[in-house]
């Protein structure tokens, strides 16, 4: 289960993060709503000096809603066993075989891809 509160230092020091209601803008919704997403586990937040963020990357791009993918992958790994903080790592560190970040292939072509090594790796 979530502990709703992730390592800041399970990413990158320079990945682009959003507040609760900077995510809640972008996506045109009420900050309880992206709580909900947080408190079940469809998106996870970092906790830096008291404040919870999201990474960007967690959103579209292309309209005004979350990656499609992202909570699947979350819930695959997390059924799987792995923290949060795993979980970013997994998203957020480069992969010479995708290549790339399995988080920026989430918004590509290898996003089925990045799936089935979560579904794989869970179990």
């Amino acid at each position: 289960m979530s502990s709703n509160n992730a390592s800041y230092e399970a990413l990158p020091v320079d990945e682009p993060l959003l507040t609760l209601p900077e995510v809640a803008e972008r996506l045109d919704v009420v900050v309880t709503k992206v709580m909900d997403l947080v408190n079940e586990h469809r998106l996870i937040a970092v906790r830096r000096d008291g404040v919870r963020y999201i990474p960007e990357a967690f959103l579209s791009t292309k309209k005004e809603s979350t990656n499609r993918f992202i909570p699947g992958v979350i819930a695959l790994l997390a059924d799987g066993g792995f923290s949060d903080e795993e979980i970013l790592k997994f998203l957020f560190t480069e992969d010479d075989t995708l290549p790339g970040r399995p988080i920026d292939a989430l918004h590509g072509h290898l996003a089925r891809e990045v799936m089935r090594r979560a579904q794989a790796m869970a179990f």
